[in-house]
């Protein structure tokens, strides 16, 4: 190996230490670790810092904000107990339901980043239905990142259309093969969850929480409870909210125009500010319709768990951002050769390794899709095989450094849902490969039909 080979194992060495270390302390300790994984490329390997990933911390910061303050004026109570009425008869329908929601969330909007709203409901749904909200949350976030492969409005999604269009592979004919694939995927996936782990009364972690008044004791919502005015009109106002990020991200011409292009085409507002100011806008909306006090608001639940969880994926996203910055050339032209260089079907397998361990790499399905994608093209790969292998693109949650999983931990107190103490041995693993796995199967037989 030569020396440029011999840095990123090094360095790689480094993100996984620092992502131990940073499990191990727990909290915002990820989140320290992380900036002292930064200090060491930067500093001992004269790496230039990745891009922070502010945007990304914004988001969290605003939409935890704007949940503090609905949740202060009753609103998530008021969502808890509408969902404990659609699951009083079946309560391990939550482990399928907010998997549901997570991925027509994300689908509507084309970012992942909508399903932080969506976390407090589950745990607390979860949590309070005695469930082990590990099940919940693990396949939601799992189905959070799927949706940006179904979604018609994702970067990810218009590069592999651009890429196989030459191919014969439109929009209509991808989303047809992959909706049927992750649904059959993430419902497989939350089957296996349905009884994965202890039930919180014999799990040790929760009951040590509990004894130390780390987490308060589930109370079981009444259904039936009258709840303040207060509780329906914030849960209204924070849903509407919602429903406007997804319609501006299913609908771009919806989005103002803020200049042009060089080639003289309008430029528009990306999603990610609209998602932080309609937040804003909510947070500001149920202060003055629901007279909620703002010295409540940080006292709320949702708020110090959002806040830990902005300042953990700070932390961890800057260091898988630097790390991939440094050495994303060196990343993609040793798995692309390596896929060149095979046959027919070894290369069909080792493309869907490459996807994967490119996605696991950069943390991102767009830049996975843009680099492997056209490899497998050149070597001859048929597009319904490359259709039906894109779900390796999944590959993003082998590693626990992703945003969307850091704040999922962040949020179930119970401490059921966990970082893994070896990296690898994290909550998300397990559903993600058996997404991956069931999707690709059916991937692949659906797009020999269809394509």
């Amino acid at each position: 190996m030569n020396d440029n080979v011999w840095i990123l194992v090094a360095e790689l060495i480094v993100v996984i230490l620092a992502i131990y270390m940073g499990t191990r302390t727990s909290g915002i300790g990820l989140g320290v670790w992380g900036l002292v994984g930064v200090a060491v490329l930067v500093f001992v390997f004269g790496e230039a810092p990745g891009s922070a990933p502010v945007d990304a911390v914004f988001i969290v910061i605003t939409v935890i904000t704007a949940a503090s303050v609905m949740q202060a004026a009753g609103g998530i109570d008021w969502m808890v107990s509408v969902a404990s009425k659609v699951i009083k008869k079946r309560p391990k329908s939550v482990v399928f339901l907010a998997p549901a929601m997570s991925f027509l969330f994300t689908v509507g909007a084309g970012t992942g980043n909508i399903f932080y709203p969506l976390l407090p409901v589950i745990y607390d749904v979860s949590y309070q239905q005695k469930i082990r909200p590990e099940r919940a949350l693990s396949v939601s976030a799992v189905a959070s990142q799927v949706g940006i492969l179904c979604s018609p409005v994702s970067a990810a999604t218009a590069s592999m259309v651009v890429l196989l269009a030459p191919q014969g592979v439109d929009l209509g004919k991808l989303l047809l093969i992959m909706w049927p694939a992750s649904i059959v995927g993430l419902g497989i996936a939350a089957l296996v969850m349905v009884k994965h782990g202890k039930e919180l009364e014999d799990d040790p972690e929760f009951q040590r929480r509990l004894a130390e008044h780390l987490v308060k004791p589930a109370v079981v919502v009444d259904a039936d409870k009258k709840l303040p005015r207060s509780a329906v009109l914030s849960a209204s106002i924070f849903l509407t909210g919602v429903g406007v990020i997804v319609l501006f991200g299913l609908f771009e011409g919806l989005r103002p125009v803020i200049g042009t292009d060089d080639a003289g085409d309008p430029v528009r507002v990306s999603i990610t500010v609209i998602i932080e100011v309609i937040m804003g806008v909510i947070a500001a909306l149920i202060f003055l319709t629901c007279k909620v006090k703002a010295a409540d608001v940080p006292k709320q639940s949702t708020f110090p768990a959002g806040m830990v969880g902005a300042i953990a994926l700070f932390g961890i996203a800057w260091l898988a951002n630097t790390f991939v910055a440094a050495n994303n050339t060196l990343i993609v032209d040793g798995l692309g050769s390596l896929v060149s260089g095979s046959t027919a079907f070894l290369g069909a397998l080792l493309f869907a390794l490459a996807l994967f361990l490119v996605a696991m790499l950069t943390t991102s399905q767009s830049s996975a899709t843009n680099a492997i994608v056209p490899i497998g093209i050149t070597i001859g790969l048929p597009a319904p095989l490359l259709v039906g292998l894109w779900p390796a693109a999944m590959g993003i949650y082998t590693l626990p450094a992703n945003g969307s999983q850091v704040a999922t931990v962040a949020f179930d107190q119970t401490g059921t849902t966990k970082m893994g103490k070896f990296v690898f041995d994290h909550s998300f693993q397990l559903p993600n490969l058996v997404y991956v796995v069931v999707a690709i199967l059916v991937g692949v037989a659906l797009s020999f039909v269809i394509v």
